[in-house]
């Protein structure tokens, strides 16, 4: 404990620096622009699937952009970006406030989604990847909680500003944060970049070389690894979106699912911290086969489970599962392919989460309108994490014999 105090202290600059990267980040993410769905459907009368539709297109349309632009946190330094960034999203939240056109709501929720949920997160998860290796775990779970911290405090916050200001100077609002609040304090934490230390332990695994990002599009292990790391993704958004029609179904009140995301997020943030000590200790290769059980046992729970214990068993599972991704997904990639490529390279995952993420809902719902019950839909769901988790059991060896053959090459 005392060495996890001082390592707090030690790093307090760049920990709150990762936090705060998540905590605005929430400006574009679901759970916060969803907040104003109703006003915005209103404002420019459009049905709910034609509000889906403009929103899928937006977060399609971020993922596709994110490997152009996430590349420039390995160009510039990590406070060059940030003076880029921030300045981006908060143009978005003003023309949100200020959008009175279709086309610029479009593009508005574009740059929200590209510079909100996808470069704010990509900096922070690049940066504390990039500048710890043995405590790479913790750094990474105590910047992740960020994330959280926006989920539990924002919605209340901004839903209390729009009822006495109205929603478009809750944007406004939002705006003023950003540059006022965020751009200063971040640039002033961020703009010393944290440099090794002789007291740093090493990581518990590194990768032989550094990959550059067309190597890694190219390396077999990615895709495969792929498979595992978008999964939480595609399954949390496709079962939050339609959790209306789950309800309907199960016949359960909307309260108890509202209910139920308190003990989520406690749940998440301390598997969130657990992650973060298992991985320095273990590797997050060594987790990685075993991190889809828990939403794979929630999925399973929804199936079977008629009563409303079967939410919050649900919701309890997934938090687990959610707790350990916010970290895994940071630690990863400079495990496997080294650090001096590893924005370009983050800048690929993060979009292929924002394309399932958009696809999930999609392609769930397509499937309701076919016929094919829901609950069959997130049993698969569930089978998919199992299968999934068994393929990734021999990671660990495949992968020490992979770099093997890359040290001796270099000899």
């Amino acid at each position: 404990m005392h060495s996890y105090n001082a390592f707090v202290r030690d790093n307090a600059r760049w920990l709150t620096g990762g936090f705060l990267l998540t905590l605005f980040s929430s400006f574009g993410q679901t759970f916060f622009i969803s907040l104003f769905g109703q006003e915005i459907r209103t404002d420019y009368q459009l049905s709910h699937g034609e509000f889906g539709g403009l929103y899928m297109l937006a977060t399609l349309a971020s993922a596709a952009s994110l490997p152009l632009i996430g590349r420039l946190v390995d160009v510039h330094s990590v406070a060059r970006t940030i003076l880029f960034c921030v300045p981006m999203l908060a143009l978005s939240t003003a023309s949100m406030a200020l959008s009175e056109s279709l086309l610029l709501l479009l593009l508005t929720l574009y740059l929200l989604r590209l510079f909100g949920q996808g470069m704010m997160t990509h900096i922070a998860m690049t940066a504390m990847g990039r500048w710890y290796s043995g405590h790479r775990g913790r750094a990474i779970s105590l910047a992740s909680l960020g994330f959280r911290a926006g989920e539990a405090l924002l919605p209340l916050i901004t839903v209390s500003v729009a009822a006495l200001l109205g929603w478009r100077q809750a944007w406004l609002l939002a705006t003023a944060v950003l540059l006022l609040l965020a751009l200063p304090t971040l640039y002033t934490l961020m703009k010393v970049e944290r440099q090794p230390q002789h007291s740093d332990a090493p990581a518990k695994r590194t990768a032989a070389r550094h990959w550059t990002r067309e190597e890694v599009l190219r390396d077999p292990v990615f895709w495969r690894t792929s498979c595992a790391v978008l999964a939480p993704s595609f399954i949390g958004t496709a079962i939050f979106f339609h959790q209306d029609y789950l309800l309907e179904l199960k016949g359960w009140p909307t309260s108890a699912f509202a209910s139920s995301f308190v003990l989520f997020s406690a749940i998440s943030v301390g598997f969130s911290l657990l992650a973060g000590q298992l991985i320095d200790r273990f590797s997050s290769v060594s987790l990685l086969p075993y991190y889809l059980l828990p939403l794979a046992l929630g999925c399973f729970a929804i199936t079977g489970i008629s009563g409303q214990s079967g939410i919050f068993l649900f919701m309890a599972l997934v938090g687990c599962s959610t707790g350990v991704s916010s970290v895994l997904f940071g630690a990863l990639w400079p495990e496997l392919y080294g650090t001096a490529h590893l924005g370009a390279v983050r800048s690929v995952i993060t979009a292929l989460m924002v394309l399932s993420s958009a696809l999930g809902p999609g392609i769930t719902g397509w499937l309701i309108d076919a016929g094919v019950p829901y609950t069959w839909q997130v049993a698969g769901l569930g089978v998919y994490c199992v299968l999934i988790s068994v393929m990734m059991l021999p990671l660990k060896q495949q992968l020490t014999e992979r770099d093997k053959k890359a040290s001796s090459y270099d000899v």
